[in-house]
């Protein structure tokens, strides 16, 4: 997720998902709630809301109710939205309400929630300036480029981009023209890039490699219920090049069997080889909200996966309903948040005098190491699931950290060099 501006609320995490009681192949105006994004189902104060911090600009505003940033997309309404259209158009309110209301669905929850912290930033400007509502969608390029502007020299560039994308969606689910100069704000973004302060600039994802994950195994006990389920979760995502949050939930009450790995979503399937691979059926992830397999396969060394699941199952005996990494906490099951995991893993770090790297490094080392392997590069993008070669971008950063470890095998220094640099253009001679 992008980094949340210091002067703007932390984005609070949203429970509960939106029921589907799809009843026939197309539905009547009056199913229309039944794919109506909800509110969180309250259980405790502690999942309300909480009121947005004195120091930002934000002017009250039956528009802009009080919510959780993931819900600002579809609760903020802006003045002309495709509902209050009705009136001059052939379709009845109720189907264009209908249209919105499926559109809201369109976005992950992470998503939702990174795009609302950039409404909210808009908003705060819009107020600052005195904008009218009327004026804020459609946002004129003007508007657009000014809000740029208003934060280059503050942010890094990749924040100002992810603020200016959380506009875009809110247009689009509320029916909006949405017509930005991208001309003009995609300068604007190299220009803050220029500009950004060196506090904005985020630490290097160094990537996790086997080394550094066989130290880490090292010093953590198998035999306590954490550790046999940080090691197992820890080799899993790595060697199935999973992202952290697909295998940790963000808070103790937020496991959901629904969108969170269980141990009922694990099977084994053999080829024609007799070659086994251990399947993880994944609910929802980041980049589709019905799910997908991950898989790994046993490995030759202290980081086999397949032997620290064993382990994990054999200390936890996790149900089969419960989140697949939970382990023993005074009596009860508890879920593996992605704060206990990475608690445990700098500990472990710390014990080892070793200083320690972000989560995301474990898919960036998984990536690294299948390539080194010499794993053809398409098959590595099935492996780690890549929509786009955006992860070429990682190899370039880390071919100066990766070279030690290469120059034993100039052949292998040779076809990392081939995959991870642009290729070269010659212009023709005709």
């Amino acid at each position: 997720m992008l980094p949340v501006p210091s002067q703007l609320p932390k984005s609070f995490p949203r429970s509960g998902a939106p029921t589907n009681g799809i009843t026939s192949p197309i539905t009547t105006p009056g199913q229309r709630n039944s794919y109506s994004r909800i509110g969180p189902k309250l259980k405790s104060s502690s999942s309300r809301p909480k009121p947005y911090p004195s120091r930002l600009a934000l002017v009250p505003s039956t528009l802009r109710p009080l919510c959780f940033a993931g819900e600002h997309l579809y609760k903020w309404q802006p003045l002309q939205s495709r509902s209050s259209r009705h009136a001059t158009s052939s379709v009845a309110e109720a189907d264009l309400q209908h249209v919105t209301d499926i559109l809201s669905h369109a976005y992950a929850d992470g998503t939702l929630e990174t795009y609302g912290s950039g409404l909210l930033a808009f908003h705060c400007f819009c107020d600052s300036r005195g904008v009218p509502e009327a004026h804020r969608a459609p946002a004129s390029p003007d508007l657009l480029s000014a809000f740029l502007a208003a934060l280059a020299g503050n942010y890094a560039g990749k924040t100002l981009d992810g603020y200016l994308a959380g506009v875009r969606p809110w247009h689009i689910i509320h029916g909006v023209t949405w017509a930005p100069n991208k001309s003009e704000c995609d300068a604007l973004v190299r220009a803050a890039i220029t500009l950004q302060p060196q506090t904005a600039t985020k630490k290097r994802r160094l990537p996790y490699t086997v080394d550094i994950i066989t130290i880490l195994l090292s010093h953590l006990d198998p035999a306590i219920p954490l550790d046999a389920s940080v090691g197992s979760c820890l080799t899993t995502g790595y060697y199935s090049c999973a992202r952290l949050g697909e295998l940790t939930v963000k808070t103790l009450s937020s496991f959901d069997p629904s969108k969170h790995v269980k141990r009922s979503d694990v099977r084994e399937e053999t080829d024609a080889n007799g070659l086994v691979m251990t399947v993880l059926g994944l609910p929802v992830t980041k980049s589709k909200q019905t799910g997908e397999d991950i898989f790994y396969s046993a490995q030759n060394d202290s980081t086999d996966p397949r032997r620290s699941f064993a382990n994990h199952l054999r200390i936890n005996a996790p149900p089969l309903g419960s989140h697949l990494f939970s382990y023993k906490h005074k009596g009860v099951h508890r879920p593996l948040t992605k704060t206990a995991f990475i608690t445990r893993i700098h500990k472990a770090f710390k014990a080892a005098k070793l200083d320690p790297l972000q989560g995301h490094g474990i898919r960036i080392g998984a990536t690294l190491f299948y390539l080194l392997r010499g794993t053809p590069f398409d098959v590595v993008k099935t492996i780690g699931r890549w929509a786009s070669d955006a992860f070429l971008l990682y190899l370039r950063k880390h071919a100066q950290i990766m070279a030690p470890y290469m120059q034993a095998n100039p052949r292998l220094h040779s076809e990392f060099l081939r995959i991870s640099m642009p290729p070269v253009r010659c212009k023709s001679s005709s």
